[in-house]
């Protein structure tokens, strides 16, 4: 997937001549240059040098064999990741904008944003051309639609541009959605307005929530590339094929931001990924920034997707709104939940309370019943009544529906673990409340011990000022990056909780067929939502700056985002508990501050380059990615790589010292910087030079940071965290630190492969293959770091407590999945051995050892245990 020798600009003649290459390579293998013709669905042909095909295993080993095929991949699917946060991001204040607000300067006019999602409702308010001028000359793109335009679907000048892609769809599933870039899903909606719809007054979601909805860029131009389609049971409506046509697309159309809440739960080399390939061409050879999400996979370590340098990705956090009503229990205990119900019980007409595993069917599991699954509830014990369903298993909305069907008159919905314990407000169709789990608890108690057990459910109320927020949702995805642990993910966190935006009118806000209503605003959560309001300020800054690099861009961000949350105290997790890099990258976005950052790390083609040779790959691999031969530097660490955030991991022992440069641009105005640094636990830090003096705008310079471990004397973390900072007493310039110590290399491994042993199961009931493949390569990095290391551990003795602890998890995972049994037994072995070879007398860790191998044992249970719940709540 190299690029084209024909420059920026190819014309029909360049891209005419590429698809005809392409045939005639195709037909060779075959058999007839007809047959090629009819297999190839997309050729790359202007930026992007490939094509997708449909071919059998043997022709693709045959032309995978072929001297000028730099790679072949399969079309692999992806997964979709969803204005009140304009204020609480201090853009605006009580619907006005402030002096400091960078809306000021900027709403965004004139930058075009892409958004790869599901399309768009052009109906919409939010993508009104009321006061919008005439379309950016530089525009190239269409407002594609079927021949006679059945879905009546027109763009004009503030949506100018659409385009579908559904040929990789297509040919991986046989059915054929339909031809129009009209959004059935909502999703696509919601995520482009959030970037850059206009200025909506009056939005609301069923009356809740009422005020102005904009997005960040609320006067840029917006176009939608459909790439995502109804997904099918355990695989992802977006493919590969389609999503690299679409990057290709946007890229020839001139855009300037592109926008993908789209990933995959399967961690891919960056050669084996569409969206590793085709953001590459537009970030790091186009200069469009590319903005994702991190993934709705939280909070299990290493989780992250779409973790490419070249991408900016974001997790998700809480806005300090909240959509809350009361349950009012016959004991007249009151507890408050979250919800966006339009409908309403009666304030004082309490109505029966049955936990749904009491209603269930006859034939019904109890645990589907409990969940409120489809068609598991009994009509004759629920009618009439208020529902206790459990999450998990299905969507939250759903469990209503359920609910609904069966006639009862509310639901409350309570979490099941204290991990998993953050409240969604969605607009259910009963009267509803989710609760907490602790307070879900005493109602499941309540509902228990009580022998005529009532309820009631309040009317839905807007709450403003919520403490402490922002915190990290529970689902957002948390690194460390499973591919490149040199590079802190996520970047930075955003609002992704309840974010009430534009929506589709011709899908019901549960997605639910049972669910006759319609609404042109809804509220949605996710990553999917942060990834477009970290777009929509990328547009800003675009338009501040015009020549400014993705790198730069992201840079400001970084560098300017908080830690804190409205408390003044350090940004939580959704546990309660101190949030760290691995959940918010450098903080939650300050987009005023982003403006104006003063000094800034950036990044050229060439070091993206340096990057991938530093990574590891060969001058083949490359290729894939430039479309020419290119020689590596001798030596190039990652570390050094110039990203706003540094993570040193391959210390050579435990008293070691590593070097790390980087060089930052001075952005602003002539000025003096001094360096503070807060550094991790039992490492020292020492900067050089401490004072950084700049007398113009433009000029760079360079400093090394050294980082000292000091002798163990205690146990500390796998991973500790800390920050550098440049001031000049104005700027701040802030990067997150992130140390992993070699103390803890065996836990890591170990628990590594239990976590792939665990992850492996529990994916490849979806889809083996690729849950293979992503097990393998979690896996293969435990095992590379160990064999580089060679970390000496344990005396003689313990030899064979080891021994025997590695062949209970190999014969585990062999009894488990017997298809990926024997190779991870292989690599078990392997571990083993190379441990036993490294063996040295340190009795001092012998104790400690027998206390961690009991550890293990409990350990791997209890993970499983865990690792099934997360992926049962992540589905609902």
């Amino acid at each position: 997937m190299g690029s084209h020798s024909f420059g920026q600009n190819p014309t029909l003649v360049d891209a005419e001549y590429v698809t005809n290459s392409h045939h005639n390579l195709l037909g060779s293998y075959v058999g007839s240059l007809e047959k090629a013709k009819e297999a190839i669905f997309y050729s790359y042909n202007k930026y992007i040098n490939g094509f997708a095909a449909v071919l059998d295993e043997e022709e693709a080993a045959k032309i995978a064999k072929h001297p000028e095929v730099l790679s072949v991949f399969p079309n692999k699917p992806r997964q979709l990741h969803t204005t009140y946060s304009w204020s609480f991001l201090g853009l605006e204040t009580n619907g006005a904008i402030g002096k400091q607000s960078i809306w000021k300067e900027s709403l965004g006019q004139d930058v075009i944003i892409a958004n790869l999602d599901t399309g768009v409702w052009p109906e919409s308010k939010s993508f009104s051309d009321e006061g919008m001028g005439p379309i950016p000359k530089r525009w190239r793109g269409i407002c594609q639609v079927d021949e006679k335009n059945l879905f009546k679907f027109h763009c004009n000048r503030k949506l100018i541009g659409a385009r579908y892609f559904n040929k990789g769809y297509i040919a991986a599933l046989g059915q054929i959605p339909f031809n129009t870039t009209r959004d059935y899903e909502g999703h696509g909606t919601h995520t482009l307005s959030t970037a850059g719809g206009n200025f909506v007054h009056g939005a609301n979601v069923f009356g809740n929530g009422n005020g102005t909805a904009s997005g960040g860029s609320p006067k840029a131009r917006v176009a939608s590339y459909k790439v995502c389609w109804p997904p099918t049971e355990g695989s992802g409506g977006c493919y590969d094929a389609d999503i690299l046509a679409a990057f290709e697309a946007a890229i020839s159309d001139g855009v300037d931001v592109i926008s993908l809440s789209v990933g995959s739960d399967i961690p891919s080399e960056f050669n084996d990924s569409a969206i590793s390939i085709g953001s590459f061409h537009a970030a790091a050879q186009h200069a469009i920034p590319v903005i994702a999400s991190a993934g709705n996979n939280g909070p299990s370590p290493s989780t992250v997707s779409n973790f490419e340098p070249w991408i900016f990705t974001v997790a998700a956090s809480t806005l300090d709104r909240a959509f809350t009503n009361h349950i009012i229990l016959g004991n007249k205990r009151i507890r408050k939940g979250a919800s966006l119900s339009e409908s309403v019980l009666p304030y004082t007409k309490f109505s029966p309370l049955i936990s749904a595993a009491d209603a269930k069917l006859a034939s019904a599991s109890e645990l589907y019943a409990s969940q409120c699954q489809e068609g598991t509830l009994d009509p004759k014990k629920a009618k009439g009544k208020i529902v206790f369903c459990v999450r998990g298993g299905n969507s939250r909305l759903a469990k209503g529906i359920e609910a609904a069907r069966v006639g009862a008159t509310g639901m409350i919905l309570a979490n099941q673990n204290k991990t998993v314990n953050d409240v969604e407000a969605d607009p259910h169709l009963l009267p509803s409340s989710h609760v907490h789990f602790n307070d879900g608890q005493y109602v499941f108690s309540y509902i228990n011990r009580t022998k005529y057990p009532v309820a009631s459910i309040s009317r839905v109320g807007t709450q403003l000022g919520v403490k402490p927020a922002p915190f990290v949702a529970t689902f957002s995805s948390r690194g460390p990056s499973p591919i490149e642990p040199s590079i802190l993910k996520p970047d930075v966190t955003a609002p992704g909780v309840d974010i009430i935006a534009a929506y589709s009118e011709g899908v019901p806000p549960s997605e639910e067929e049972f669910d006759k209503r319609r609404t042109p605003f809804v509220t949605m959560s996710g990553t999917s939502m942060s990834c477009p309001h970290v777009a929509g300020v990328v547009g800003l800054l675009k338009s501040l700056h015009p020549h400014w690099s993705p790198a730069a861009i992201k840079s400001a961000i970084m560098t300017t985002a908080k830690i804190t949350d409205n408390t003044g105290r350090s940004m939580l997790d959704s546990a309660i508990k101190r949030a760290t890099p691995f959940a918010y990258g450098a903080g939650h976005i300050v987009p005023n501050r982003a403006a104006y950052p003063g000094l800034i790390y950036d990044l050229s083609f060439i070091d993206y380059v340096n990057f991938l040779c530093g990574h590891g790959y060969t001058s083949l691999q490359i290729r894939q990615f430039i479309g020419k031969k290119y020689i590596c530097p001798k030596e190039f660490d990652p570390a050094d790589f110039n990203y706003p955030s540094i993570t040193v991991s391959n210390f050579v022992n435990a008293s070691s010292s590593r070097h790390v440069t980087r060089t930052v641009t001075n952005v602003g105005s002539p000025s003096t910087y001094k360096v503070r640094v807060k550094a991790p636990p039992q490492v020292d830090i020492s900067v050089d030079p401490k004072i950084l003096s700049f007398k113009r705008k433009g000029e760079k310079k360079t400093f090394t940071v050294t980082f000292t471990l000091r002798p163990v004397r205690e146990k500390i973390p796998e991973y500790t965290f800390g920050s550098l900072e440049w001031t000049d007493g104005k700027n701040h310039v802030r990067s997150p630190i992130v140390i992993k110590h070699p103390l803890n290399l065996l836990t890591h491994l170990i628990f590594s492969f239990i976590a792939s042993a665990i992850v492996l199961l529990i994916q490849a009931i979806k889809v083996p293959s690729e849950a293979i493949h992503g097990g393998f390569q979690l896996v293969a990095e435990a095992l590379r770091a160990c064999l580089d290391v060679m970390f000496q551990l344990i005396i003689e003795g313990i030899s064979l407590l080891l021994s025997s602890l590695f062949d209970a998890i190999k014969e585990s995972i062999k009894g488990s999945m017997s298809a990926t049994g024997s190779a991870i037994g292989e690599v078990a072995e392997k571990l083993k051995t190379s441990i036993e070879e490294g063996l040295q007398n340190l009795p001092e860790l012998i104790e400690e050892l027998a206390d961690f191998v009991s550890k293990v044992v409990q350990e791997l249970w209890n993970n499983y245990v865990d690792s099934v719940a997360q992926v049962l709540e992540n589905n609902g």
